[in-house]
């Protein structure tokens, strides 16, 4: 069973799932190569100009696969397939929409923030548990979550990585709406044929004007971000963390 699929489920709109239900989707090295590559073909395919990420199962993602870092962790290994994966959302050229249903931890919720639009349903979870794990914030969340959220809600959600619901997330600027659950899907993929109906070089022009002042930033921190956690990793916080954590 292949960990991503992409298929093309209207004109110009490709889907692309995370598929490890069994494991709520959590993200593993295969599961970040699969959504790279995804997301290259996407980029590249000049008949297709959005791109629609879910997660299969009626689950967004449960982030990061705990398993999978600790022994990249305890082989000395930096999470590359992660970065490189944020740096190919981050710098996307055409629109990405998110359907966001049951979790979206971790990663899953960072990556919204490099979606141009996203949907949550209702009763959709989200947390960030970078600080509960003995690690750090990534895929440039750091800076662009107090953008989007202010100052004080960000620390608030960065900080002590509590969970927190769907109404939350829009507040925070994460999604455009909260759905009916069971819809999300159906409302992104409204948005994303409505995107792909457009002129796409206004499109893309539109997109990297918007992201043209905080580009530089956001690359510069992520890539700080990479090397913090890079550390935090082997660090007695984040082994006592995940050690806890794979006991449950």
């Amino acid at each position: 069973m292949s960990e991503v699929l992409s298929e093309t489920v209207a004109a110009g709109v490709v889907q692309i799932t995370m598929n490890r239900p069994e494991r709520r989707n959590a993200l593993d090295r295969k599961s970040y190569a699969g959504l790279i590559a995804a997301l290259a073909a996407a980029e590249t395919d000049a008949e297709i100009r959005a791109i629609l990420l879910t997660g299969a199962g009626g689950c967004f993602t449960s982030g990061n696969d705990i398993k999978d870092f600790a022994s990249a962790a305890a082989a000395g290994e930096a999470p590359r397939a992660a970065i490189d994966f944020l740096e190919a959302i981050a710098t996307a050229t055409k629109p990405i929409v998110a359907a966001v249903e049951g979790f979206a931890v971790g990663i899953g919720t960072t990556m919204l923030l490099h979606c141009d639009l996203a949907f949550a349903a209702r009763s959709a979870t989200f947390r960030l548990p970078f600080v509960t794990l003995g690690l750090c914030p990534e895929g440039g969340s750091s800076y662009l979550l107090p953008l989007a959220a202010g100052q004080k809600k960000a620390a608030e959600l960065l900080m002590l990585g509590e969970a927190f619901a769907a109404e939350t997330a829009a507040a925070a600027g994460l999604v455009n709406a909260v759905v009916e659950d069971g819809t999300a899907l159906e409302a992104g993929l409204a948005k994303a044929k409505a995107l792909a109906a457009l002129p796409p070089e206004s499109l893309a022009l539109t997109k990297m004007l918007m992201k043209r002042g905080t580009a530089q930033a956001v690359a510069e921190t992520i890539a700080t971000e990479a090397r913090h956690f890079g550390e935090r990793l082997s660090s007695p916080e984040a082994v006592a963390a995940f050690a806890a954590f794979l006991k449950k």
